[in-house]
C-alpha cells in the first residue's frame, strides 16, 4: 500500500492507483472531462489538474500515479483558477448554443462552466467551422461541438474495436472524422451509439424522428400504433429523476396513451414470437444437418456488423427479422386484418434503447405488407423529451395496460433487453421443443452476467446443446473468428452490438461506461421476469392464438414470409471520394 495526504486528508492504496481514484476514494471530486474509468484516460483535458508538493508544474490527476509521502492539494486557488482558464479556453472554439442544444442542462462541459463560473467570451479569436456528418440514418456528428475528449474515439476502438473515428490534423485545426471524411455511413460504422452514450457535450446525438412521429398522431386519418422494447422500462425513469433500474412500465404506458397513439402494445409479444421462430429454426438445422452455429439476429449493431465485416458468415446467421421487425410486419398484417384496417392507414412507431433500430427499419426485405414494417422508431430519449414537451408529470401517472392482442407477453420476451436473454429465453423453449417435456427448469445463469463471452452446454433430453453469448462486437469478433476457422462447436450464439445488451444501448440515457448502473437496469428485467406468471414464450396465449388463426405453425410458409428475411455483404469504403 502507497501512503500519502490529499489535501492533509491520509490516504492509503494500492501501488499504481492514480491520484484521481484515491482522492475519489476518501470522497474528493477532481472534475474530468476526458476521462473513463479503464476506457480512456490520457489527461488531454487538463481539467483534473492538481498541485502535488515539489513538483515542477500542475500534474493530470487521472494518468499520474501515486507515490509514498505525496502530498496533493486539489482545490487551492491555483488548481481552480488554471480549470477556469481550461475551460474558458475550450469554450473559446465550441459552439455555444446552449439554450437549443440537446444536451442542456446535461452537459458535462455546461455544468462545469457553471460550477466555475466561467465567461464563454474570455478569449474570442478565430473558430474552426464544420459541416456536420449526417451521412447515417442513425446519428449526426457535430465536430462544431466538439471539445476533443476522445472519448468517443477510445470506445469505438477499445470497447467495440471497430475504430471508424479518429483524431485528424494537427493543432488549432484538429479534429474527429473518419477514414477520407467518407461520413460515417460509408466508414464501418456498426450503428452501436456507443459513442453517443459517453460524449460530455452535445457534439454526437440521435437523429430524431420525433417530427415525424408528431405528424402522424395529428393525421386523423392514421391509425398510430406504438410498442417499447424491454429495456426501455428499466431506464426511461432515470430522465425523470427515479431510481437507477426502477422499472417503470406502467407510467410509460399511461404516458405513451397520453400522447395519442391509438394503440399500445409491447416489443416483448414480438420477443416471444422470435423465439418461437429461432428456436424452430435452430430445431430444424440441428436435425437436417444446416448451417451451425447458428447466430442470432436480433440486434440489427451486429448485423450490420456481421454484414460489413464477416459477411463469409451470412448463412450462419438466423433469417429471423428482430423483434422489432416482427411486430410492425404482424401489426400491418395480423392485427390489420383482425381490425379491418387497410395496412396503408396504419403507422407502426417503436420505442427502443438503440440507435441502430433506425438503420434496421430501412433494410431491404422489411416490409412484408407491402408497406415499411415500421414507420418511425424513436430512442428512450426521444420519448423522454416527447413526454416532458407534453406536459405531462411522469412520476404522478398512473399505471397503465397494454391494449390486446399484442400487449401479452411472457418474463421470457422482458429478458430480451439483456446480454444472455435471447439465449436464456431460446433454451426455455429449444428444451421443451425437443424433448416434448415440460420443464420446471427456468433460469440458465451460466449465460447471465456481463462478461464478454459466455459459453455453456446443456444436455437437453439427450441432445448436448452448446451454447455461447458476446456481449459488445469486440467479443462477437473473437467468436466470428473461431467459426471462420473452424474452431468453434457450438450450435448457438447469441451477439448484443452493445456491451451489456439493450440496457446500454445508444439510445438509453447518458452514462460514463457506469458498469453498476448497467447491472442495476438488468437486475430490474430480471425481476419482472421471476414475476410473471408465464416465463415461457411458447406459454404466451396470445401467441398461440397468433399461430392458430393466422400463421399456421412456426418457420412455416406465411411466417417465413411475413417474419424472415435475408441479408447482404456491406464492406465499408475505405478509398477517398471521388
Amino acid at each position: 500500500m502507497v501512503n500519502l495526504k490529499i489535501n492533509n486528508i491520509p490516504v492509503s492504496v494500492p501501488e499504481g492507483t492514480t491520484i484521481l481514484e484515491a482522492a475519489r476514494s476518501v470522497g474528493i471530486r477532481i472534475p474530468t472531462l476526458c476521462y473513463l474509468k479503464e476506457i480512456n484516460a490520457i489527461g488531454a483535458c487538463r481539467i483534473c489538474v492538481v498541485e502535488v508538493k515539489g513538483a515542477r508544474s500542475m500534474v493530470a490527476a487521472c494518468v499520474y500515479p501515486v507515490a509514498e509521502g505525496m502530498e496533493v492539494t486539489t482545490n487551492s486557488e491555483a488548481v481552480i483558477k488554471a480549470r477556469k482558464t481550461t475551460l474558458e479556453l475550450i469554450l473559446s472554439d465550441h459552439q455555444k448554443k446552449c439554450l437549443s442544444c440537446i444536451r442542456s442542462t446535461n452537459c458535462e462541459l455546461q455544468n462545469l462552466a457553471n460550477e466555475y463560473g466561467c465567461d464563454a467570451t474570455a478569449f474570442e479569436g478565430a473558430t474552426n467551422e464544420f459541416q456536420p456528418d449526417t451521412s447515417t440514418d442513425w446519428l449526426i456528428r457535430d465536430n462544431n461541438k466538439c471539445i476533443l475528449c476522445r472519448r468517443c474515439v477510445a470506445v469505438c476502438k477499445h470497447v467495440q474495436e471497430v475504430g471508424v473515428i479518429s483524431a485528424n490534423k494537427r493543432g488549432f485545426s484538429t479534429n474527429i472524422d473518419v477514414a477520407f471524411q467518407n461520413g460515417l455511413e460509408n466508414a464501418g460504422c456498426v450503428a452501436c451509439g456507443q459513442c453517443i452514450n459517453v460524449c460530455p457535450v452535445g457534439a454526437l446525438y440521435e437523429k430524431s424522428e420525433i417530427e415525424k412521429v408528431k405528424s402522424f398522431l395529428r393525421d386523423p386519418g392514421k391509425v398510430v400504433v406504438v410498442g417499447a422494447a424491454p429495456a426501455v422500462r428499466a431506464a426511461l425513469g432515470e430522465e425523470f429523476g427515479n431510481a437507477i433500474g426502477t422499472n417503470v412500465e406502467g407510467k410509460m404506458v399511461t404516458a405513451l396513451r397520453a400522447l395519442g397513439f391509438d394503440k399500445v402494445f409491447d416489443i416483448n409479444f414480438a420477443a416471444d414470437m422470435t423465439i418461437l421462430e429461432e428456436a424452430h429454426e435452430l430445431i430444424e438445422r440441428v436435425k437436417t444437418g444446416g448451417k451451425l452455429p447458428m447466430f442470432t439476429s436480433c440486434s440489427p449493431g451486429w448485423i450490420r456488423y456481421m454484414e460489413q465485416y464477416y459477411p463469409d458468415l451470412i448463412e450462419n446467421v438466423s433469417s429471423c427479422k428482430s423483434p422489432q421487425q416482427m411486430f410492425g410486419a404482424l401489426v400491418k398484417t395480423y392485427f390489420a386484418e383482425k381490425n379491418g384496417i387497410d395496412p396503408a392507414n396504419i403507422a407502426v412507431v417503436t420505442v427502443m434503447p438503440c440507435v441502430a433500430k433506425k438503420f434496421e427499419k430501412n433494410r431491404e426485405n422489411q416490409a412484408a405488407s407491402g408497406y415499411p414494417d415500421i414507420d418511425a422508431s424513436v430512442t428512450t430519449r426521444e420519448l423522454a423529451r416527447m413526454i416532458k414537451e407534453a406536459g405531462l408529470l411522469f412520476n404522478e401517472l398512473p399505471d397503465g395496460a397494454y391494449d390486446n392482442p399484442m400487449g401479452k407477453f411472457t418474463g421470457a420476451g422482458v429478458i430480451f433487453g439483456v446480454t444472455g436473454g435471447v439465449m436464456e429465453a431460446a433454451l426455455r423453449t429449444a428444451a421443451e421443443s425437443i424433448t416434448g417435456k415440460t420443464f420446471d427448469h427456468l433460469e440458465y445463469s451460466e449465460v447471465r452476467g456481463m462478461e464478454g463471452v459466455k459459453e455453456a452446454s446443456y444436455d437437453l433430453g439427450g441432445m448436448t446443446v452448446k451454447v455461447a453469448v458476446a456481449s459488445g462486437v469486440k467479443n462477437a469478433k473473437k467468436l466470428c473468428e473461431k467459426v471462420r476457422n473452424g474452431e468453434a462447436d457450438y450450435h448457438f450464439i447469441e451477439i448484443m452490438c452493445c456491451p451489456g445488451g439493450c440496457i446500454n444501448g445508444g439510445g438509453q440515457p447518458y452514462h460514463r461506461g457506469n458498469e453498476e448502473l448497467l447491472k442495476r437496469r438488468a437486475e430490474a428485467l430480471y425481476a419482472e421476469d421471476a414475476a410473471k406468471p408465464l416465463r415461457k414464450s411458447h406459454e404466451n396465449p396470445d401467441i398461440q392464438a397468433l399461430y392458430e388463426e393466422f400463421l399456421g405453425e412456426p418457420c412455416g410458409p406465411l411466417s417465413h414470409e411475413l417474419l424472415h428475411t435475408r441479408y447482404y455483404d456491406r464492406k465499408p469504403v475505405v478509398e477517398p471520394k471521388k
